[in-house]
């Protein structure tokens, strides 16, 4: 499948595009700022965009207010049809974020709700009770979404909100030709809601592709034949720079071992889970990692390990942002993109994936496993990839049986010859193509 090869990019629209955090309700056609990143999108080898909110909401985009126009503070329907059709012209496949788990307080529904109380027609579509009351004083109490009141929890035991989600994304469809969703806590969201949006978006695209959002626990909760495909590997982004940072590549690779290793009580083998060094929630790679020089590494880790990476739009030349400082910091406005040391090698990561099965489809076995060097095999029916990363600063030699003599580096192209182990510089990586 597609999904199974893509190099996704992400896009936080209202901060990408420069927008206002409160929506002030002035049609500006900034979202046609994404066509001029198109040229850095292919050359960067990016095969996929996922689009954080775009549709009409009160402040950040997850506190939707219309399901079925874009944000005035991004443009028109038609502006942003404009941008996938150029996407996809381009080659880009194009998903977007699904918020189904809530809604905002200017969610048209609850402002019904909020004017004629219970003779509202939709006081259905909320966890409501008419014996209390909220912080803004509506006559009425409702549950938010972990506690944020500015995030309505929608009743998806609701056939009428199910219905108008899922003609949403119908809409979605058809307006724009989109090719999957990214869901919004999707942990939390009605097992039998992301049921039937599996089953429905199937009948209209046999291809589209479902991401779920999910923190920790059992990946197979929400990844299954019934609901998503795929799901965000949160375990692993904790172990990959946590790995760096304590000097300990024991962690990740316990979490690798665990979740795609031959063991028999390994979880994920043939799942494609999303991988990412950071995304609009968490610190930006550059400010998390303590030594620069392994950001670099980081990122052949994440397109190296069973899955498919996300790049975090301007993390892919080193741009700097701490959560603790707030999610505008995450979010910025950035009016060209960059293109660095570390784009470049990037591009060539791109590259590598985009043309190897074994980095695609194939299996993970651990060859070599220090405190500073992790080596792996990733192995698939017609190719063999050694995967060496050293995070010492120092050179390392790796005594190992390759099961060749020769192979090249998919990042280099240079010749590499196995007799006696392998030498690993400083702050190194190597993508090892192995003779058959």
């Amino acid at each position: 499948m597609w999904a199974e090869e893509q190099v996704m990019y992400q896009i936080y629209p209202l901060g990408l595009c420069g927008a206002p955090f409160d929506n002030d309700g002035v049609l500006e056609h900034r979202i046609l700022r994404v066509l001029d990143w198109i040229p850095h999108l292919e050359k960067l080898g990016i095969t996929s965009v996922y689009f954080g909110p775009v549709f009409d909401s009160d402040t950040h985009g997850y506190n939707t207010k219309d399901y079925q126009k874009i944000d005035v503070r991004l443009g028109s329907n038609e502006d942003f049809a404009n941008v996938c059709e150029a996407l996809h012209r381009a080659g880009i496949r194009v998903l977007l974020d699904g918020v189904f788990n809530h809604v905002g307080r200017g969610f048209w529904a609850f402002r019904d709700v909020i004017e004629k109380k219970w003779n509202s027609a939709y006081k259905d579509w909320f966890y409501l009770n008419f014996d209390g009351n909220d912080a803004w004083n509506d006559g009425f109490w409702y549950e938010g979404w972990e506690g944020n009141y500015d995030l309505v929890k929608l009743n998806l035991d609701n056939p009428a909100v199910c219905d108008y989600l899922i003609e949403s994304v119908k809409k979605w469809i058809d307006w724009f030709d989109i090719d999957g969703l990214r869901l919004d806590v999707a942990y939390m969201v009605n097992r039998n809601f992301l049921k039937r949006l599996r089953w429905e978006t199937d009948q209209v695209k046999n291809d589209f592709y479902l991401i779920g959002e999910i923190l920790g626990g059992d990946y197979k909760q929400i990844v299954n034949d019934e609901m998503c495909h795929s799901c965000t590997n949160y375990e692993c982004y904790k172990g990959m720079y946590s790995s760096f940072n304590s000097m300990n590549m024991f962690e990740i690779g316990y979490s690798l071992n665990r979740q795609f290793g031959s063991d028999p009580w390994t979880l994920y083998c043939g799942f494609h889970l999303m991988n990412f060094a950071d995304n609009h929630d968490v610190t930006r790679a550059a400010s998390i990692l303590t030594n620069p020089r392994h950001l670099p590494l980081l990122y052949a880790m994440a397109f190296a390990i069973p899955g498919y990476p996300c790049i975090y739009y301007g993390s892919e030349w080193g741009f700097e942002g701490r959560k603790e400082n707030g999610d505008p910091s995450l979010r910025p406005a950035i009016k060209n993109p960059e293109w660095n040391e570390l784009t470049d090698f990037i591009q060539k990561l791109s590259q590598a994936k985009t043309h190897s099965e074994a980095l695609n489809y194939g299996s993970y076995r651990q060859v070599v496993l220090t405190n500073h060097q992790l080596i792996f095999e990733r192995r698939s029916e017609n190719e063999r990839v050694l995967v060496a990363i050293n995070a010492g600063d120092y050179s390392y030699h790796a005594d190992f049986d390759a099961g060749c003599g020769r192979a090249e580096d998919l990042l280099t192209g240079e010749a590499h010859d196995f007799g006696g182990g392998s030498d690993l510089a400083p702050y190194s990586v190597s993508f090892w193509k192995c003779e058959k």
